[in-house]
């Protein structure tokens, strides 16, 4: 979830000019590049929206704030977009070459400023000469990301154009989303085979390393504790069948004096074992299913968003994983069976028949 609305901000490559400038300001780039015009014949490539950056200062009634102005184009992929918008809509374009001076601040710098969906606010940008634009509020989205919701605003690109004195075939940069975003690692070098010679590629996971790195953590965290609860599970189950044979080993003795096998015996245990662990499989996920679907629907546990990117625990039915979840437990669980189960081996009929 929050991987999705880094790559729905940004893309998962962003490819622009060279440069040694660390300002915010775009090299130009043209539509009319090798790559842009050719994107649609590689076969990893899902979708190229262009971008440009420009800074400035955003005037609310008392207060100034630094911004960010993200000028996009209708290419810009709303859809994915549209879950982190929470008041108003996004903005409309016009049809001809004329800039939309529509706008969507993050709910941070609007309640900072003081600012809501209709509103106007002038924008001042630093360039020689200074000039400003007064801009329409039409929408408020929240991230819950800094590098977002701190200082960018979104806009049309055809405003940046204007101020930048550019033409209409020019802007700051391309995003582009893969098809299956788990290839980002794979085909950045595919990639760089693709641009023009004068374009570079970031990687969206490199260049927002920090949320990357803290989703990698969570995920290893989360193999450790299946581990210590698949761990936790055998060795209960174990200590059940040990308990069930110390129970019935008169029942064992009288068993092999009449005949029966180890093996044969080993085998009543150890179905006994499994349908308890059927048993207990289907209430855990008559209970699991339970609190998920209540989580889903009334999101009833909370997060705190500054640490966790989310004001909510989500949930996520991905029944690929439930049920391979499950087959695991139910595979390794039954096989551990077997362990006590070898005691039976060792069991004398004489002694069985007299243990008590």
């Amino acid at each position: 979830m929050v991987s999705e609305k880094v790559f729905s901000f940004t893309g998962h490559y962003q490819v622009h000019k060279f440069t040694s400038n660390n300002t915010f300001e775009d090299y130009p780039s043209s539509k009319n590049s090798q790559f842009y015009t050719g994107y649609k014949d590689y076969g990893f490539i899902n979708h190229v929206q262009e971008y440009a950056y420009k800074p400035g200062l955003l005037k609310g009634d008392d207060e100034v704030q630094g911004v960010l102005l993200k000028g996009v184009a209708p290419t810009f992929d709303q859809e994915a977009f549209s879950s982190s918008i929470v008041e108003g809509r996004f903005i409309y374009f016009n049809e001809d070459s004329t800039p939309s001076y529509e706008v969507l601040l993050s709910r941070k710098i609007a309640n900072k400023l003081l600012l809501g969906v209709g509103d106007k606010v002038v924008m001042y940008f630093v360039q020689d000469p200074p000039r400003y634009r007064r801009l329409e509020i039409v929408g408020i989205y929240e991230t819950y990301l800094e590098d977002f919701d701190d200082k960018m605003i979104l806009g049309d690109i055809q405003v940046i154009r204007n101020l930048n004195g550019w033409d209409d075939d020019l802007v700051g940069g391309f995003e582009v989303f893969l098809n299956d975003p788990k290839d980002i690692d794979r085909r950045e070098e595919e990639l760089y085979g693709k641009i023009d010679y004068d374009l570079k590629v970031d990687k969206v996971t490199n260049k927002y390393i920090q949320i990357f790195d803290w989703l990698k953590l969570l995920n290893n965290n989360v193999y450790v504790f299946l581990g210590l609860i698949l761990f936790v599970a055998s060795f209960n189950m174990v200590a059940i069948l040990f308990i069930l044979i110390m129970e019935r080993t008169q029942m064992i003795g009288m068993l092999k004096a009449m005949g029966s096998t180890n093996r044969q015996i080993r085998r009543i245990f150890v179905w006994n074992g499994v349908r308890i662990i059927g048993r207990g499989m289907l209430i855990g996920n008559l209970i699991g299913f339970g609190v998920g679907w209540l989580q889903d629907t009334t999101r009833l546990i909370q997060l705190d968003p500054e640490n966790y990117y989310m004001s909510y625990v989500p949930i996520l039915w991905n029944w690929d994983i439930i049920i391979g979840l499950n087959i695991l437990v139910l595979v390794v669980t039954t096989l551990v069976l077997f362990i006590p189960a070898m005691v039976i081996s060792n069991v004398r009929p004489i002694k069985a028949i007299r243990f008590d």
